[in-house]
């Protein structure tokens, strides 16, 4: 019976492993590149496609704003320009499979601009959905 348990044990590690494939990484990687080259051309609607258009979407910051659309328009008050949204650049530092499902991401961003230079760190928890990696859960500081 144990030999059993064993088997079962192995197999269930065998099928995590095999769920997550270096296609999710970089289709993740991917995500994250789009939403610099959009962020670069100052085009925050598309930038917004990486997080999941959902009222449970959460962006944690200073106070964390709960939703796609006020995270969008959080977005657009705080960037209204080109000038204030600077060029923007990513240094992943850990992707990290939790389960078929979710990914963690933990990443440095920058914003290099004439009004003065910003960055900090981010930490992304992106979901699987409907075959399309998206953010569900941001914290950034």
């Amino acid at each position: 019976m144990s030999k059993m348990i064993l088997a079962c044990f192995l197999m269930a590690i065998c099928v995590f492993c095999h769920a997550q494939t270096p296609a999710d990484e970089t289709a993740i990687r991917n995500a994250m590149d789009k939403q610099i080259e959009a962020w670069n051309h100052g085009d925050v609607d598309a930038f917004m496609k990486t997080y999941w258009k959902n009222d449970s979407l959460l962006f944690v910051s200073n106070p964390p704003t709960y939703g796609w659309q006020p995270t969008l328009d959080r977005y657009k008050q705080a960037y209204p320009d080109t000038a204030a949204m600077g060029r923007l650049s990513f240094n992943l530092l850990q992707l990290k499979p939790l389960s078929p499902e979710y990914y963690f991401v933990l990443g440095q961003w920058h914003l290099q601009r004439s009004m003065g230079d910003a960055g900090g760190y981010f930490t992304l928890l992106f979901r699987k959905i409907k075959g399309e990696w998206l953010i569900i859960v941001d914290h950034s500081s």
